[in-house]
């Protein structure tokens, strides 16, 4: 055995903390930009909301169309295979490179002014509140629950046992685990059966409870037992000489028999009819209570977040038709104005007290990766519907197959960076809102030789089932044929595919008869 010495080189990546903080704002809505923007301004006293309007920094838009070096692409697909923890990697102080222009971390301005002038400043007693501010406002689902359960006069045992299945009710109010699975989850390894049998018994007991709270429907494990909770509250008010109380017992006894709901699904009336022992017409009149009832009994009680959609992006038509041109702006009521606070940032000239320059710089930091973020939005959205011109002059059916590389060679970006400005970040346009990432499709050979976009493909085949006789509807086939007489080459499969996306039943399902 013998020893020697050698030297071995290798490269290390490692990614700036402001780096890592401009990937991570990059990729946030608009929801939670607001809410790293509030605990930053809690945190830092070196940054401020300004109140009055000022000129933007000089590191702006004008310098938007500044390619990205190849060094810092890699420092993008350094962040996009860091384990996917985007925004995690190391704390290494090593410089990024001076002409990185992509995620925020080139130099900045030599003052420390604000940025986002154009928003009207949101003040302490607004009565204006923005999507963060009334989401926190509103009762969840589990607050609501948890509220009820405090009225209930229950031993410490059995409240423990109805709060831990209120946890454990999803978004829609469903119970989606059972109890057997839930109660394994306390389990400790030296527990026995009959420990289990009496926590599965508690649980039973609590799941009574839980379903007897509002609203109606509530810690139902499928649909069928959500309806049937539902029905059973409207028999329990109803009045027996109500002629309406016979349709709610036939809807009962349809939610409640094994597969009637299957032959519900499928329009099969006449059998359903007999094996639920009643006449056509008391079934439909049973199909309408049914209607009437509220499959997702969570649905009220739904984020705000998740349900109300902010544009960070309007386009504006002027003219008509094919001569149409589009204009593309930020949405300014989003944009946080932020500066660094000025007399705090002159006090601390001349300080050696290297914390407080810490938090100075982090706060320019801050601003600055924040402008980036909603300019690297800008630039996207406006490659964007240069390259979809079609699809906001004519809709859907005329999208063009388009992929997130495209754009990002355009613009001299990384992958992973398109993929963070497109997802969760929104677009109000003529034809509707739409996710950024709708406008990305993959595309489907046509026998003239060129393509056609996933998306342009469905919108035919909704187009088809629209007009179809609705006694002789269109099998997947006979679609598949009539998109080959408009040129695209599109398999039986993939256009049954389509359909299921866009939830569109198979065609026995959608027959309806005379």
């Amino acid at each position: 055995m013998s020893t020697g010495l050698s030297l071995r080189v290798s490269q290390n990546l490692a990614l700036t903390p402001q780096l890592q903080q401009a990937i991570r704002l990059l990729q946030l809505s608009t929801v939670d930009l607001e809410r790293e923007v509030q605990t930053m301004l809690d945190e830092n006293p070196f940054l401020e909301r300004a109140d009055d309007a000022a000129p933007r920094e000089e590191f702006g838009l004008a310098r938007a169309d500044a390619p990205v070096s190849e060094g810092d692409r890699s420092s993008e697909a350094a962040a996009s295979s860091d384990g996917g923890n985007d925004g995690e990697g190391s704390d290494s102080e090593t410089a990024a490179p001076d002409d990185w222009d992509g995620d925020g971390s080139s130099d900045l301005a030599p003052d420390d002014g604000e940025w986002g002038g154009e928003a009207p400043a949101r003040q302490p007693g607004d009565d204006t509140l923005d999507p963060a501010e009334r989401a926190s406002l509103q009762e969840s689902l589990t607050e609501h629950l948890h509220r009820q359960a405090l009225a209930l006069r229950l031993a410490p045992e059995d409240m423990a046992a109805l709060r831990f299945l209120i946890e454990s009710v999803d978004d829609d109010g469903y119970l989606p685990d059972s109890l057997a699975q839930l109660a394994a989850t306390l389990m400790d390894d030296d527990d026995g059966v009959e420990e289990m049998q009496e926590l599965v018994h508690r649980f039973t007991l609590a799941l009574k409870l839980l379903q007897s709270l509002e609203p109606t429907g509530v810690g139902a494990r499928n649909l069928p037992e959500c309806l049937a909770l539902q029905l059973k509250e409207r028999l329990g008010a109803s009045d027996p000489s109500d002629p309406g109380r016979a349709a709610i017992e036939n809807a009962l006894k349809l939610c409640t028999r094994h597969g009637a709901l299957e032959l519900l699904a499928r329009r099969d009336t006449r059998r359903l009819a007999a094996q639920l022992g009643i006449s056509e017409d008391e079934l439909r009149a049973a199909q309408a209570v049914i209607a009437r009832l509220e499959p997702k009994p969570g649905r009220r009680f739904a984020n705000a977040e998740r349900e109300i959609i902010v544009p960070d992006v309007i386009v504006t038509a002027s003219g008509s038709g094919p001569t149409q041109k589009f204009h593309v702006r930020l949405n300014h009521d989003l944009i946080p104005r932020l500066r660094v606070h000025d007399a705090y940032a002159s006090a601390l000239r001349g300080s050696k007290n290297a914390d407080l320059g810490q938090r100075l710089q982090e706060a320019r930091w801050f601003v600055r990766n924040v402008q980036q973020r909603f300019d690297t939005i800008l630039r996207v959205a406006e490659l964007i519907v240069e390259r979809q011109r079609g699809f906001f002059v004519y809709g859907p059916i005329a999208m063009r197959p388009m992929l997130q590389k495209d754009i990002a060679e355009a613009l001299g970006v990384n992958e992973s960076t398109i993929s963070r400005v497109t997802t969760a970040k929104y677009m109000a346009t003529p034809q509707g809102t739409f996710e950024l990432k709708h406008f990305f499709s993959s595309s489907l050979g046509t026998e003239a030789g060129g393509s056609a976009s996933s998306i342009a493909v469905r919108a035919l085949i909704k187009q088809f089932i629209k007009n179809e006789n609705p006694a002789q509807p269109l099998p997947d086939g006979q679609i598949a044929d009539l998109l080959k007489e408009q040129g695209i080459d599109c398999a039986r499969r993939t256009v049954a595919k389509y359909r299921e996306e866009m939830h569109i039943p198979a065609a026995p399902q959608r027959r309806h008869k005379g």
